[in-house]
C-alpha cells in the first residue's frame, strides 16, 4: 500500500511539470492554442493567468504563473537595493516580463510583445522547462536544440576522456 501511494505521489509530481514540446499554428484572430498537456499542468496549478519574461540569451519567452515572478523577485530581493545590479533585475522581470491571459479555450493571444523578441509570425513551440516553459519560432528552436546537443555530446566526451586518463594513471 505505502509503496503505492509513493508511485503515485512521483507520478503526480511527474504530471504536474511541464514537458515535452509542441508546435501550434496561430490562428486567424491572432490566438495560438497552449498545447494540452500543458493546460493540465497550468489547471493543477490553478493559474488563470501567465507571467510571460524574455529570456536573457536566447529569443524565447520564460512563461509560467506567478511562482516564476516569486522567484525572480525572491532573487532581487537578496540583492542590495541601492545597487546597480538589484536595479537591472527588477528592470529585467519587472520591466521585460508581461501577462498572458489565457481565454476558456486554452489560448493566449500571440501580441507584439511575443512576436518582437522570439521572430514568430505563423507558428508557435512550446518547450517544457520542468517548472516553467518556453514560446520559441519552431526554426529558432530547431536550431537551439542542435546547438544544446552539440555540447551537451561535447562535456559528454570530454568526460569520458577524463575518465579514461584519471583510469590509465592508477
Amino acid at each position: 500500500m505505502i509503496r503505492g501511494a509513493r508511485l503515485r505521489e512521483r507520478l503526480h509530481r511527474v504530471m504536474d511539470r511541464f514537458l515535452s514540446n509542441a508546435v501550434n499554428r496561430i490562428d486567424a484572430k491572432g490566438r495560438v492554442s497552449v498545447p494540452a498537456h500543458f493546460r493540465s499542468v497550468l489547471q493543477k496549478r490553478g493559474y488563470q493567468e501567465l507571467y510571460a519574461l524574455r529570456a536573457l540569451e536566447v529569443p524565447a519567452l520564460d512563461v509560467g504563473g506567478l511562482d516564476l515572478l516569486d522567484r525572480y523577485e525572491a532573487r532581487i530581493a537578496l540583492e542590495d537595493p541601492f545597487l546597480q545590479t538589484a536595479d537591472d533585475m527588477s528592470f529585467f522581470c519587472h520591466g521585460d516580463g508581461t501577462f498572458l491571459k489565457l481565454d476558456q479555450d486554452g489560448r493566449i493571444g500571440v501580441s507584439e510583445f511575443l512576436r518582437d523578441h522570439t521572430g514568430i509570425t505563423t507558428e508557435v513551440a512550446f518547450v517544457g522547462r520542468g517548472h516553467f516553459f518556453q514560446i520559441w519560432e519552431p526554426a529558432r528552436l530547431r536550431a537551439h536544440s542542435k546547438e544544446v546537443r552539440a555540447r551537451l555530446l561535447s562535456l559528454r566526451q570530454a568526460a569520458a576522456t577524463r575518465s579514461r586518463q584519471a583510469g590509465a594513471a592508477e
